[in-house]
């Protein structure tokens, strides 16, 4: 059985909090770099991002973590600020059974006027998610505002 095949015992989202930072960053590393090509390899170190989540967004009050686990294993989380879902991170072995979804659940009932989001224009599945989500793309870019210099697409969901 393959871990896609297995299946998941009760997931929960809670909020994350400064406890999770090393996790969260540990699970955005992997994911980003299991993401490669459609999202291009991530421009800073594993160490980089446990310092980046252990000082933003787990300690900063404007962000907003929601953490999806099961069994006490963080399987995915959202990092959100009151108008921007700014970043959606799942286990690479867990894409595809509801984890991001759920995520969207939360953050769509805790943002009722609406979030916008960047996403790499490559990453054509989340692009496609977010669209079965309602989200419409609202500005395409050539990426030269962002750190990997990779064209990305601002989407929005206004209920």
């Amino acid at each position: 059985m393959t871990p896609t095949d297995a299946v998941l015992p009760e997931v929960s989202v809670r909020r994350g909090d400064q406890d999770d930072a090393d996790a969260l960053a540990d699970l955005y590393s992997e994911a980003r770099r299991a993401a490669v090509p459609q999202m291009p390899p991530a421009v800073h170190t594993d160490e980089e991002h446990r310092e980046y989540y252990r000082r933003h967004p787990s300690a900063d009050p404007d962000h907003t973590i929601w953490v999806a686990e099961a069994a006490g294993e963080i399987l995915g989380f959202a990092v959100c600020t009151p108008t921007f879902l700014d970043g959606i991170y799942v286990r690479a072995d867990l894409k595809g059974q509801g984890i991001g979804s759920l995520l969207l659940d939360v953050v769509e009932a805790t943002h009722p006027d609406g979030y916008e989001l960047w996403v790499f224009r490559s990453n054509t599945g989340a692009r496609r998610l977010y669209r079965r989500r309602g989200l419409v793309e609202v500005e395409h870019t050539d990426g030269s505002a962002n750190e990997e210099r990779a064209p990305d697409v601002r989407m929005a969901w206004r209920p």
